[in-house]
């Protein structure tokens, strides 16, 4: 059953994702060479108790942190470490969620760490972004849940890979839906499977975390021994974005990104809905 959300609902999920936003802002600045990233999970904690918010990923199944923090091949839920040290040229995807009265926010983004990283993974995370962006533009009253995924995908197959090959699209993880729960359904494929069909129509109310999660090589993944962290099996290094997003009447609202996606919606000819806590 997917859950439809009520504008009031929809409101109070910005609130969430509003601190979402804030958390991602303040461990993009902490994210630096010489901080571990169990510094940047304990910044994060700040954040949340400054809003007043709880943590969804803390106990989440067991996680035993606040954030992930996903170091180059760490594709997703890696778990902050005081054993892992940023260094100069790294790349990290931080996920994070919080929750306001009963609802969820969630997102993640790709930081590069210090300086001097190379083209192909500037590239990486560029296509990574931009096909979110695509999956949050698909998101129009008519829809249907394969057309946000054939958006990202579409979007990934397009761009040429810096010295050649293609990118892998992961395959074992991708959106899903939120609201009083981080997980709900639908689950949603950052790929085109023609074996499930089309999915649920696009409705007023329907709200997605659109995650798209890309490697410099392989789709495929596996779980190290911790039951948690996510690596490409090939060692190749990976981008991870995601923003928590509400089809409303007037329109997509991006419930965690500062500007609710106005500027990069605009850009791409869509007006996004009005923020309601403006």
């Amino acid at each position: 059953m997917v859950q439809i959300k009520s504008p009031e609902q929809i409101a109070k999920m910005r609130e969430a994702g509003l601190v979402v936003a804030a958390i991602h802002a303040a461990t993009r600045e902490a994210a630096v060479p010489g901080a571990s990233t169990r510094d940047l999970d304990q910044v994060a904690r700040k954040v949340l108790a400054e809003h007043g918010a709880k943590p969804n990923f803390l106990g989440y199944g067991g996680f035993p942190a606040t954030i992930c923090t996903s170091v180059n091949e760490v594709v997703v839920h890696g778990i902050p470490s005081d054993d892992v040290i940023l260094k100069d040229g790294d790349i990290i995807s931080i996920d994070c969620g919080a929750i306001i009265d009963g609802w969820h926010g969630d997102a993640a983004y790709t930081a590069f760490v210090g300086s001097g990283h190379s083209p192909e993974l500037v590239e990486l995370s560029r296509v990574t972004e931009e096909s979110m962006w695509a999956g949050i533009a698909a998101m129009k009253q008519g829809n249907r849940l394969v057309d946000v995924s054939r958006a990202i995908e579409t979007y990934i197959r397009r761009q040429p890979k810096p010295g050649g090959g293609k990118y892998g699209i992961v395959e074992d993880y991708g959106g899903h839906g939120i609201g009083t729960e981080m997980h709900m359904d639908p689950h949603l494929l950052n790929y085109v499977d023609r074996k499930r069909g089309k999915g649920p129509k696009l409705v007023p109310g329907f709200c997605l975390a659109i995650e798209p999660m890309v490697s410099l090589g392989t789709p495929r993944t596996e779980v190290l021994s911790d039951d948690w962290t996510v690596i490409t099996t090939d060692g190749t290094w990976s981008s991870h974005w995601e923003h928590s997003v509400a089809l409303t009447e007037q329109g997509p609202l991006v419930l965690t990104a500062p500007d609710g996606g106005k500027a990069k919606l605009a850009e791409m000819g869509i007006t996004a809905a009005p923020d309601p806590l403006a």
